[in-house]
C-alpha cells in the first residue's frame, strides 16, 4: 500500500511536468473509442432505470434520471468530439485544457451517480436481484474506465474511487458478514485496479513520448533534407515544394509572383584565386542577406553553385514590374555588399533574370526556364545586369548555352586547337616571338570564334582548365623553336588569380624542358583594375619563376601611367587602335612615340599590334618599336608553318600564304 502512495505521489508530480503537446494527446485517447462509452453509457443507465422502476423508491428513481441526464451529456460530447476533430485539431491547445475539465465533470459525475444509486440500492431495497444488479453494474463500469481512461490516471481512479467506495459503505453499514466480506473485495478490487491504471498509464505515456519524439525528429530529417547544407536556406527540393504551393494559391485576378534566378558575378575567381573556404563564406554571407530581405514573406534558396532563386509576390498588376524591378535593384545591391573572411574582403556582383507569374507561365517549369533565360541575356550584358523575361528571346541566348554544354568535354574530345602569329622585328624579318592564339572547332557549330567561347569559358569555370591546356601546349609545341624565339599566352583574369598557376607554369616547362626566360604571359589592363593587390601578387609569382609578363593592349580605355611603375611587366604592348590613326591622326603618333621613349626608359620593351598597311610599319621604324605584329607581316598559322618559318623559308612567302 505504501508503494502504491508512493507512485500516487509521483504521478501528481509527472503529470504536472508533462507538456502541453503531449497532455493533449494524452487526452486524445480518452475518446478513442466512442462507442465503448456510448454503449457503456445506455446500458448501464438503462440498468439502473429498471432497477429504480422495479424498487419504486424514489430517491431511487430520482438517482436514475439524474444518471440518465449525464449519460446523455456524455454520449453527446463524445459524438460531437468525433465530428468536431479536423476544426479542434487546429486550436489543440485551447481546447486540451477546457475538454478536459468538461471530460472530467462528465465523468465524475456519472461515476459517483453510479455509485449512490448502489449504495441506495444496498440501502433501500432488500431485493436480492436488485442489488446484485446494481453492485455488479458499478463495479463492471469501475474495471472498465481504469483501463479505458488511464491516459488520464487522475480521470480513472477517481472515476474507480466514486463508483466503487460508496458500494462498500452500503455493504459494511448492512452488517452482514458476507457482505462485509464483499466490501473488502471491492477494496482490494479497487488497490488492484488503480495499480494496474498506473501502469497503464505509464505504458502509455512511454509510447506517446517516444511516438512524438520519432515524429519530431522524422520532421527534422524532413527539414535538413529540404534545406541546403552550407548556406541554411531552402534547396533545391523545398524551393519545388514551396514554389508550386504558392503557384497554387495565386489569384490570378489580384496576384503576381517574381521569380529571380540569380547567378553570382566573379564568385568562381574568387573560389579559385582564395581558395573553397572563401567561396563558402561568400556564398553563406550572401544567403543570410538574401534570407533576411526576403524569406519572411518569400522564398529564397540556393539552387546549387553560386546560383540562388528568389520568389517574392506583386500585388496588383498597375505597377508589378516597377515593383518587380525595385526588387531586382535591391537583390543586386544586397550581393554586392562585401563579405568578410579570414582577413580579406570578398566583393561579388549579381546577374538577375526575371519571369513573373502567371503573365510568363502557370507552372513551375515554364517559369523557371523563362527566368533562366532572362539571366543569360543578363550575363551577356554584362556583370552586375538583370533582365525579365521577352517572349522572343534572342537565338544568342539558346547558342550560349548550347555552346557552354558543348564546351564540357571539348578538351577532352580534341576540339581546342592553337595557332600562332608570329611578332617581327623593325625590319619584319626577323621573328622574336610568336602569340599563341586559341581557336575552337566544336562537333556540331564548327569553327567558333573567340569572341564568342571565351567569355562562355570564364563564366563557367572551364577557363582555367583549358588555359592550363594552352600553356602546356604552347611550351610543347615552342621547344622544337630556336632558342631566341619566345612564346607569348594570354590569361584570363581568373587564370591570373588562381592559385594554381605556378604550379601549371613550372609542370608545363617540366614537362616540355623549355625554358623559363623564353615563356611570357600577357595580361590586360582590365584585369589590374579588378583587384590590384591580388594582380601585383600573381604577376610578382610568375617572375620570381623567371618567365616573363607582358602588358597587353596598353590604351583601351583604363591606361594608366602608374601601371609602369607599379607592375613588374617586361614588355609593354601597344593596343591597335593607336596604330591604326597613325595616317590621320599625329596625336595618335605622339602618344605611342612617348609610351615607347617613356617604356624604354623603364627598361621596357614595345611591341605595336595591329600593322596593317606599309605607311604604319615605316611610322613605326622612324619612332624606333622594338617589335610589330599584324597581318602586313603574318596571319595566324598552324605549329607547323610556324616551323616551316623558323627553319629559313623566306617571310615573304609566309605572307602570301
Amino acid at each position: 500500500m505504501s508503494g502504491l502512495i508512493s507512485r500516487l505521489r509521483q504521478l501528481r508530480h509527472s503529470d504536472q511536468a508533462i507538456a502541453a503537446s503531449v497532455r493533449a494527446t494524452l487526452l486524445e485517447s480518452l475518446y478513442a473509442s466512442p462507442q465503448s462509452l456510448v454503449i457503456g453509457a445506455i446500458t448501464s443507465s438503462g440498468i439502473m432505470a429498471i432497477v429504480a422502476f422495479v424498487s419504486g423508491n424514489r430517491s431511487m428513481i430520482a438517482c436514475a434520471s439524474a444518471i440518465a441526464l449525464v449519460a446523455g451529456f456524455r454520449v453527446v460530447d463524445a459524438l460531437r468530439r468525433r465530428r468536431d476533430v479536423p476544426k479542434i485539431e487546429r486550436a489543440k491547445g485551447r481546447w486540451a485544457k477546457r475538454q478536459e475539465l468538461l471530460y472530467r465533470a462528465g465523468a465524475l459525475g456519472y461515476s459517483a451517480l453510479l455509485g449512490t444509486f448502489g449504495l441506495l440500492t444496498l440501502v433501500h431495497s432488500n431485493d436480492g436481484v436488485l442489488q446484485l444488479l446494481a453492485v455488479t453494474t458499478t463495479i463492471g463500469y469501475a474495471a472498465g474506465i481504469a483501463g479505458r481512461n488511464a491516459g488520464r490516471p487522475w480521470i480513472a481512479l477517481s472515476q474507480l474511487c466514486f463508483a466503487s467506495l460508496p458500494l462498500t459503505v452500503g455493504l459494511v453499514v448492512s452488517l452482514q458478514p458476507l457482505k462485509i466480506v464483499l466490501a473488502t473485495v471491492i477494496v482490494l478490487f479497487v488497490v488492484a485496479m488503480m495499480d494496474i491504471t498506473l501502469q497503464t498509464y505509464g505504458v502509455i505515456l512511454k509510447a506517446t513520448l517516444v511516438s512524438r519524439e520519432k515524429a519530431a525528429l522524422a520532421e527534422h530529417h524532413a527539414a535538413v533534407a529540404r534545406r541546403d547544407d552550407l548556406t541554411g536556406v531552402a534547396n533545391r527540393t523545398a524551393f519545388r515544394e514551396q514554389f508550386e504551393a504558392r503557384l497554387q494559391a495565386i489569384d490570378n485576378g489580384h496576384q503576381r509572383l517574381a521569380v529571380y534566378w540569380i547567378d553570382l558575378d566573379r564568385f568562381k575567381e574568387i573560389n579559385d584565386s582564395y581558395g573553397h573556404l572563401a567561396g563558402n563564406a561568400l556564398l553563406a554571407g550572401v544567403a543570410q542577406r538574401l534570407d533576411e530581405a526576403f524569406g519572411a514573406a518569400g522564398i529564397v534558396a540556393r539552387l546549387g553553385g553560386d546560383e540562388f532563386a528568389v520568389i517574392c509576390e506583386l500585388v496588383g498588376y498597375t505597377d508589378a514590374d516597377a515593383d518587380a524591378a525595385a526588387t531586382g535593384e535591391r537583390i543586386i545591391h544586397l550581393v554586392e555588399q562585401p563579405v568578410h573572411h579570414d582577413g580579406r574582403t570578398l566583393h561579388v556582383g549579381a546577374s538577375l533574370g526575371i519571369a513573373i507569374a502567371p503573365t510568363d507561365g502557370t507552372d513551375a517549369d515554364t517559369l523557371l526556364k523563362n527566368a533562366d533565360l532572362a539571366l543569360y541575356r543578363a550575363k551577356d550584358s554584362g556583370r552586375g545586369q538583370m533582365r525579365f523575361y521577352e517572349p522572343l528571346m534572342d537565338e544568342k541566348i539558346e547558342r550560349t548555352r548550347d555552346l557552354g554544354a558543348e564546351m564540357q568535354g571539348a578538351l577532352e574530345r580534341g576540339e581546342f586547337h592553337l595557332v600562332f602569329q608570329p611578332i617581327f622585328d623593325l625590319t619584319g624579318e626577323q621573328v622574336l616571338s610568336c602569340e599563341t592564339l586559341l581557336r575552337w572547332t566544336n562537333r556540331r557549330y564548327g569553327a567558333i570564334s573567340p569572341a564568342e567561347f571565351i567569355p562562355i569559358a570564364e563564366d563557367n569555370g572551364l577557363i582555367v582548365a583549358i588555359g592550363s591546356w594552352v600553356i602546356r601546349e604552347a611550351c610543347r609545341i615552342a621547344s622544337g623553336w630556336p632558342t631566341d624565339v619566345t612564346i607569348a599566352v594570354n590569361l584570363s583574369p581568373i587564370q591570373l588569380r588562381s592559385a594554381n598557376l605556378p604550379t601549371t607554369i613550372m609542370g608545363a616547362l617540366a614537362a616540355s624542358g623549355f625554358a623559363a626566360d623564353r615563356l611570357e604571359l600577357e595580361v590586360t589592363e582590365s584585369v589590374l583594375l579588378e583587384d590590384i593587390e591580388a594582380s601585383l601578387a600573381a604577376l610578382n609569382a610568375i617572375n620570381r619563376l623567371k618567365v616573363r609578363t607582358t602588358l597587353d593592349d596598353f590604351g583601351t580605355g583604363y591606361s594608366s601611367l602608374s601601371y609602369l611603375t607599379k607592375f613588374p611587366f617586361q614588355t609593354l604592348k601597344i593596343d591597335r587602335s593607336f596604330i591604326a590613326d597613325f595616317e590621320q591622326s599625329p596625336a595618335s603618333v605622339a602618344i605611342v612615340q612617348t609610351v615607347i621613349e617613356l617604356a624604354a626608359k623603364l627598361g621596357m620593351r614595345t611591341v605595336a599590334e595591329g600593322v596593317e598597311t606599309q605607311a604604319q610599319l615605316d611610322q613605326l621604324r622612324r619612332i624606333r618599336c622594338d617589335a610589330v605584329q599584324g597581318f602586313l607581316l603574318a596571319h595566324p598559322m598552324p605549329a607547323n608553318m610556324v616551323s616551316t618559318m623558323l627553319a629559313g623559308a623566306g617571310v615573304k612567302a609566309m605572307r602570301r600564304s
